[in-house]
């Protein structure tokens, strides 16, 4: 590129944009002129393979339309802008498994994924075919495949669709190319509910390559040529950096390779070196502490003084809920929110407050849900005042790198604080759970609507090290809003860290059971809870990659009612007679009301304890 350096918003939408840009195909034909394409040709995804450099090189890779791909509206739907879909994302770990087979039959084998894209495919369709379990299982499927792997950002880098083949042994990024946890726009409309404001976006979420290597996201930065459309130019930095690569790691072994791996996994979003060092010690480690609170009513919670209201009774409330002998503050069904303009389902009763919490937040009359906080999840799944939280006192001011903890960022946490009992998005612990004790992760929607940040990850990862040390069954509950774009792209990679927090229980034979409920979105969806052994839900729970609002600002269709956990169930039956596309994803096994959760739950546990968990003295003593 130029010696002159571009402003960011420049870069992005003179050379990461630019429609000359060469695409995934153009830089394929260049460097392998071999390659034999093992899919079709008039998609987003290119899959192929090609004998270079002393191996067979698998290539993954995903190309937006060219200019000349783009004369009608079919043309825009077939190739989709690059964003992957469902099953564009199972031939992928169908790839995968190939690659594997050549390896055994004694071919030395390399992987190299090729990443230019918005994310992963938003539409209702994807969503329906598990478009979040995919990428979770492929997250799961880089982290432990046994063949090196090489991944590029040629050109854009967006959320989950990228990152399901970016976390290989080798990671790069061309100068010109952006990598963020979603596109600007929508950054811009999530974080200022203005999608025009892409120059502040940029400059939060820092997705230059240079920030990326900083960040330890990538670990190399390539040059690229003066001129955006010099595809002989590009193709030759890229071929230098593969050929480089591949050799290098053809030198490793295998079992080193996995192991670095894991440990970079461990270290994204630990940067404050001195307090992570203090905090790894195993006394902060594990400490447990009791709850500081019982229950505590949502911070957008209309409730009102029954004197203050003229309501009818016989119509407003039932006989038993009489308000006249319930005094005290009152919600009413259809009417909770305090947030202007927010459209509410609901019967109109008229329920005391402290009877709709001990309802965990279910309306008694018509069976309407409303969104739960940790805390009444907490009471809802486990035994009464057996709950010990760990990590209660960690913040993003303990690990945030410091270029990420903006003033804005710092003020919105301040918010945060004021509207939880808790001091993240993720509350971690021991419990029981009808005696039977199980570490245990729940989401706390009212803190940043339960988005995944560095702090969520590395308390998720530090459960899991507690589940191994005392041989526990790891529970947990998801009820999350994606990806804390605040923090950048290290919010991103904490689905990587979450993932391989799986992957270690399951080597060593510990159970996972995953509850989703309303809503389970975005990053959470897509990484551990779709990983669990089983996995449960409430009936109403929204359980999508990207959010209908989204959704439907990017002109997609929506029906929410298509990826509400019970229809997402019932399709979990069409798995069973297309194993070969879905691959080890079963999708939802149960669905059961929250006052069935827990019941639901031990009903695994005891099976697991019988079976399984024979060896666990720990847990057999209870």
């Amino acid at each position: 590129m130029s010696n002159a350096p571009l402003d960011v918003v420049e870069l992005f939408r003179k050379r990461t944009r630019s429609p000359l840009r060469p695409r995934s195909s153009d830089l394929i034909q260049s460097i392998f002129p071999l390659f034999r394409r093992a899919n079709p040709s008039d998609g987003a995804l290119i899959l192929g393979e090609a004998e270079q450099w002393g191996r067979d090189i698998y290539v993954i890779a995903q190309q937006k339309p060219k200019p000349e791909n783009l004369r009608t509206k079919e043309d825009l739907a077939k190739l989709n802008h690059g964003m992957l879909t469902a099953e564009d994302h199972s031939q992928i770990v169908r790839f995968l498994r190939q690659a594997d087979r050549s390896r055994f039959e004694g071919r030395p084998v390399s992987i190299v994924t090729l990443i230019d894209t918005y994310g992963a495919d938003i539409s209702m369709e994807s969503a329906k075919y598990y478009q979040a379990f995919f990428i979770a299982f492929l997250i799961r499927d880089f982290l432990t495949i046994p063949i090196p792997t090489v991944s590029v950002i040629i050109g854009e880098g967006g959320s989950g669709g990228a990152l399901a083949i970016q976390m290989t042994d080798k990671r790069a990024q061309f100068d010109d190319a952006l990598y963020a946890t979603a596109p600007p726009e929508s950054l811009a409309a999530i974080i200022f509910r203005d999608a025009t404001k892409v120059r502040e976006a940029l400059l939060i979420s820092k997705p230059t390559a240079a920030e990326l290597k900083e960040l330890a996201i990538i670990d190399a930065v390539l040059p690229s040529p003066k001129l955006v459309t010099d595809t002989k130019g590009y193709a030759a930095v890229l071929s230098n950096y593969l050929e480089k690569s591949v050799k290098d790691l053809a030198k490793r072994k295998i079992e080193t390779l996995l192991r670095v791996r894991r440990a970079r996994a461990k270290a994204f979003g630990v940067y404050v070196e001195e307090t992570a060092k203090k905090s790894r010690r195993w006394a902060s480690f594990f400490l447990m502490k009791p709850l500081r609170k019982k229950a505590v009513a949502p911070p957008d919670l209309k409730t009102f003084n029954i004197a203050a209201q003229t309501l009818q009774p016989g119509v407003d409330w039932g006989v038993e809920r009489d308000p006249a002998t319930h005094p005290g503050e009152y919600v009413k069904c259809g009417d909770m929110s305090l947030k202007e303009g927010r459209e509410e389902r609901g019967c109109g009763a008229v329920l005391p407050l402290a009877e709709f919490m001990a309802n965990h937040y279910v309306c008694p009359e018509c069976g309407h849900t409303r969104v739960m906080g940790a805390l009444g999840w907490i009471n809802c799944l486990t035994d009464a005042d057996s709950f010990k939280e760990m990590n209660r006192e960690l913040t993003v001011h303990h690990l945030l790198h410091q270029t990420l903890l903006t003033p804005e960022y710092a003020e919105f946490i301040t918010k945060q604080d004021l509207r939880s009992p808790f001091h993240e998005a993720l509350v971690t612990g021991e419990a029981t759970i009808f005696g039977l004790p199980v570490a245990l992760a729940v989401c706390e929607f009212y803190f940043a609507g339960g988005t995944m940040g560095v702090v969520f990850g590395e308390k998720f990862f530090r459960l899991a090290e507690y589940a191994l040390s005392k041989r526990l069954p790891l529970v947990s509950l998801c009820c999350s809003g994606g990806a804390r774009v605040l923090e950048g792209t290290p919010a991103l990679t904490q689905m990587v860290k979450t993932v391989n927090s799986i992957t270690r229980l399951k080597r060593e034979g510990l159970p996972f059971i995953s509850v989703l409920g309303d809503p389970s979105t975005g990053g959470a969806i897509a990484s551990y809870a779709a990983l669990g052994d089983v996995i449960l839900a409430e009936p109403q729970a929204l359980v999508i990659f990207t959010g209908p609002r989204v959704m439907a600002a990017r002109g997609f269709p929506v029906n929410e009612d298509d990826v509400r956990a019970a229809a997402l169930c019932r399709n979990s039956r069409q798995i069973y007679d297309n194993l070969e596309f879905f691959g080890d994803i079963r999708g939802i096994h149960e669905v059961a009301p929250r006052r069935d959760l827990k019941r639901t739950i031990f009903k695994y546990l005891e099976f697991y304890r019988d079976s399984i968990a024979t060896s666990n003295r720990y847990w057999l003593e209870y």
